[in-house]
């Protein structure tokens, strides 16, 4: 996506073709700044500190952790010492084992440089095949709000979004899952405005969701939690777009707190 016009990712090999790029999440909304992962160690810091964050992009950290690892040492000790450092750094994260799970799988069999190169490649797959299925996300979905624009009575009344936490393109290495949608249709020149819960106690919705939203220049406003409930009730808001951290098997949905309010609103 874009930040004050210039397309980014969340993270990247660098010109070096060895360390890992990320930008520092723990620093937004304030500061841009970037960080340069060059040790497995590094990896698993960004992932426990929230340097980085998002289930999508954690998985590709943890990918790139272990490419370091291998660089260092291609071993199978040291690699199965990286891969339990970086699963402990945050183990309820399902895509941080399947990434380490997919790289394990890509060097089996193979030493040295092989060995090395194998890890790089699958890491830099990984990424681009998320971009990938980020944009699906938002071709499939941009569908709702283009149904939405359609039935709006004034030509040019934006579309308005409720979204709740960050499901955007800083938690995952570019486009987002929730969000992606709404990306898609300010591209396509569809007018929507988002309103974006604050998000307690970490605040990721206004520290992050807003601060790519602006960057990217897609019109949005900031509102505390219990906001949005008074919202709906006044006819504000056509969609609720929200990710989720696990869906079941009959569809039912877990998510940041306070995402059920959110629910029981829009039901209503």
């Amino acid at each position: 996506m874009k930040v004050d016009g210039k397309h980014l990712r969340t993270i990247w090999l660098e010109e070096d073709g060895r360390t890992v790029g990320i930008i520092d999440q723990t620093r937004l909304p304030h500061e841009f700044v970037t960080a340069r992962l060059d040790t497995p160690d590094d990896a698993v810091t960004a992932i426990r500190s929230m340097q980085v964050r998002g289930a999508p992009l954690i998985g590709a950290t943890a990918a790139y952790g272990l490419c370091l690892a291998l660089r260092a040492d291609a071993s199978d000790a040291a690699l199965e010492r990286a891969y339990a450092a970086l699963f402990a750094a945050r183990p309820t994260a399902i895509n941080l084992k399947w990434g380490l799970d997919e790289i394990r799988a890509a060097v089996d069999g193979l030493a040295g440089a092989a060995r090395v190169a194998a890890a790089y490649a699958r890491a830099a797959a990984i990424c681009e095949e998320d971009i990938a299925i980020n944009r699906a996300i938002g071709r499939h979905g941009v569908k709702l709000i283009e149904a939405v624009a359609a039935r709006k009575k004034k030509p040019g009344q934006p579309v308005e979004i409720l979204t709740h936490c960050n499901a955007g393109w800083l938690a995952t290495v570019d486009w987002g899952t929730a969000t992606a949608p709404i990306y898609t249709a300010h591209e396509r020149g569809i007018g929507v405005h988002v309103w974006v819960d604050e998000t307690r106690p970490r605040n990721q919705g206004a520290a992050l969701t807003a601060w790519e939203l602006g960057k990217h220049g897609v019109p949005h406003t900031v509102i505390a939690d219990n906001t949005g409930g008074h919202l709906m009730q006044r006819g504000r808001v056509d969609l609720v777009l929200v990710g989720t951290d696990r869906v079941s098997a009959n569809a039912d949905v877990c998510n940041k707190i306070g995402t059920y309010l959110k629910a029981l609103a829009a039901f209503d």
